[in-house]
Formats: C-alpha cells, sequence, structure tokens
C-alpha cells in the first residue's frame, strides 16, 4: 500500500511540476518582415554596442595596470636614490674633528631624503587611485549606452511590430 502511495503521489508530484514549466515563447508580435528586419538591425547595433563597451573596459584596464607600472617604478626610484646613501659616506669620510658636523648633516639630509621619497611615493599612489577612478567612470559610461542601445534596440523592434 505504502508502494502505490509512494507511485501515486511522485506520479502527482511530476505531473504539476510538468504542468508548470514554461510554455514555447510565442513572439507577441508577428514575425512581419518588418520586425524581422528591426530585429536584425537591433542585434546589429546591441552588438556593436557590446563590443564597444569591451572594448572601453580593456582600454581602461590597460591604463591602470599602465598607471600601477609607473606608480612601482616611481617609488622604487625614490626609495633606492643615492642622496642618503652620500650624505652617510661623506660622514664616514669625514675627519675625526668634523665627525659631528658631517653626522649631524647626513641625518639632516637622510631626513629631507625620505621626506621626498614620501611625497613623491603618495603623488604615485595619488595618481594611481585618479587612474582608476576614470577608469572606473569610463566603464560606467560603457554600459550606460549600451543599455541604452538596447532599450532603443527594443523599442525599435516593438515600434516596427505595431505598424
Amino acid at each position: 500500500m505504502n508502494k502505490l502511495l509512494a507511485a501515486l503521489l511522485a506520479t502527482l508530484v511530476t505531473g504539476a511540476a510538468f504542468a508548470q514549466a514554461a510554455a514555447p515563447a510565442t513572439p507577441a508580435v508577428p514575425a512581419t518582415p518588418a520586425v524581422v528586419k528591426a530585429e536584425a538591425k537591433a542585434d546589429k547595433s546591441v552588438a556593436a554596442a557590446v563590443k564597444s563597451e569591451a572594448k572601453v573596459d580593456a582600454k581602461a584596464d590597460t591604463k591602470v595596470q599602465k598607471a600601477e607600472v609607473n606608480a612601482a617604478e616611481k617609488k622604487t626610484k625614490a626609495v633606492t636614490k643615492s642622496a642618503k646613501a652620500k650624505a652617510n659616506a661623506k660622514a664616514a669620510k669625514a675627519d675625526a674633528e668634523d665627525k659631528a658636523k658631517a653626522t649631524a648633516k647626513a641625518e639632516k639630509a637622510s631626513v629631507n631624503a625620505d621626506a621626498k621619497a614620501d611625497k613623491t611615493i603618495i603623488k604615485a599612489d595619488t595618481k594611481v587611485e585618479t587612474v582608476k577612478a576614470n577608469a572606473a567612470a569610463d566603464k560606467a559610461t560603457a554600459k550606460v549606452e549600451t543599455n541604452a542601445v538596447k532599450a532603443e534596440a527594443k523599442s525599435d523592434v516593438k515600434a516596427a511590430g505595431s505598424k
């Protein structure tokens, strides 16, 4: 009895699921030559917009990568600049009498070099962030333009069907 009941229940559930399955989509607009032409035109314009958006995205990503590489180079150059090393070398070569004065001068040069390096690093990071923001804006603009083309294409197809 349980097996029979289970089989009936399974049949009922699968039958209900099958009945709820989406029926094949029939176009709301009959496929007249004008509609077919409008759909083809719409597909073409949407494809062009999507291609353009992808191109803008790739270009923006390339700009960001290039800015990051340039920033890394500038940071490395700023940190390894030899002003600090020159001052320390001069202090090491100094006579015993001038050693204190040379060391103080080297420390001052070292502090100035560190400050200059920090400024360069901050500028490089700021530039990267600016490029990233511009890239995000470009991507968003391209996406909006693509969505506008899609909406326009959809309305053109509808308009062609109502003629």
